[in-house]
């Protein structure tokens, strides 16, 4: 059922006001709580690209020591190749 409609307009008035300012605190507290996820998030993100900034820090370091023993062994094995012959 709906309700009454006030046949004053400055009461009409009043009350979308009075819903108005009821709604304002609980607006609030949504806005503060996006504002806290959001931030959150902002947090996590700047973390996550640490973790990935050092990781890849890692991965190249590690490549380096491949190619750094990979050219040892090529070099002993070309030694061995040497004395065999």
């Amino acid at each position: 059922m709906r309700e009454a409609t006030p046949a004053d307009p400055l009461e009409s008035l009043e009350e979308r006001i009075r819903r108005a300012a009821e709604l304002i605190p609980k607006l609030r507290q949504e806005k503060e709580a996006a504002e806290r996820e959001r931030d959150r998030a902002l947090q996590e993100a700047a973390e996550a690209r640490a973790k990935l900034q050092a990781l890849v820090q890692e991965v190249e370091m590690l490549r380096r020591e491949r190619e750094q023993v990979r050219s040892r062994i090529e070099k002993l094995l070309g030694q061995l190749e040497t004395l065999g012959s």
